[in-house]
């Protein structure tokens, strides 16, 4: 289990993962056994892709970042309670962001009982850190469109854009058929591109443009 806390924010979301099964079968397998290099390896791969998942989600860095740090921790828990037996079948992407989903999903029923001070939001630019990180950051406009979709078609979104998994892995994820998973990442993106347009539209006429 990596010992160092990652800071998932630092780059963009990675593109999917380009190895075969087989080789990320094995770079599992090492980390169950407690590798370290096959740790550093994965957190590499999908912190990042996590990271996004759970900030489009929040919308906050900071719950991001301990949400991302808490799912590695659980994946280690897991693979750790196999004893080394755990064998890749194609599904770890399925296997890591159902972890994930639920992290979320209990933060944001959390949140909803107990409402985050708006000095701790996302947007609070009064320390050197907070600044640095909405610099980086200029998914806020598809953050906004996103969190009016569906939440079915905001999910499918989220899992192929930004967390970079491939439909299968989402099929998979969401135990739903490949045809109606495609229809429905069709349906979304027609939708957020009205969304877009319309903020568009809206932002021009508040300024007068």
């Amino acid at each position: 289990m990596p010992h160092a806390r990652p800071q998932f924010a630092a780059h963009a979301p990675a593109g999917g993962d380009p190895s075969p099964p087989r080789e990320l079968g094995a770079i599992v397998a090492q980390a169950a056994k407690g590798d370290q290099a096959a740790w550093s390896e994965l957190v590499t791969r999908y912190g990042r892709r996590v990271y996004a998942m759970a900030k489009s989600r929040l919308r906050d860095h900071e719950a991001a970042e301990d949400i991302t740090q808490g799912v590695f921790v659980t994946l280690a828990e897991k693979l750790a309670s196999q004893a080394g037996a755990y064998q890749e079948v194609g599904r770890f992407e399925a296997y890591l962001f159902r972890i994930a989903m639920n992290r979320v999903r209990d933060e944001a029923r959390k949140r909803k009982r107990r409402p985050t001070p708006l000095s701790l939001q996302e947007g609070d630019t009064g320390t050197p850190q907070a600044a640095e990180h909405a610099a980086r950051d200029d998914l806020d406009e598809l953050r906004a469109a996103l969190a009016q979709l569906p939440d079915p078609d905001r999910r499918v979104v989220e899992l192929r854009h930004l967390s970079q998994m491939s439909f299968k892995a989402i099929a998979d994820l969401l135990q739903e058929p490949m045809g109606t998973l495609l229809a429905r990442h069709h349906r979304a993106l027609k939708k957020l591109r009205q969304v877009l347009e319309n903020q568009t539209k809206t932002n021009m006429q508040e300024t007068g443009d």
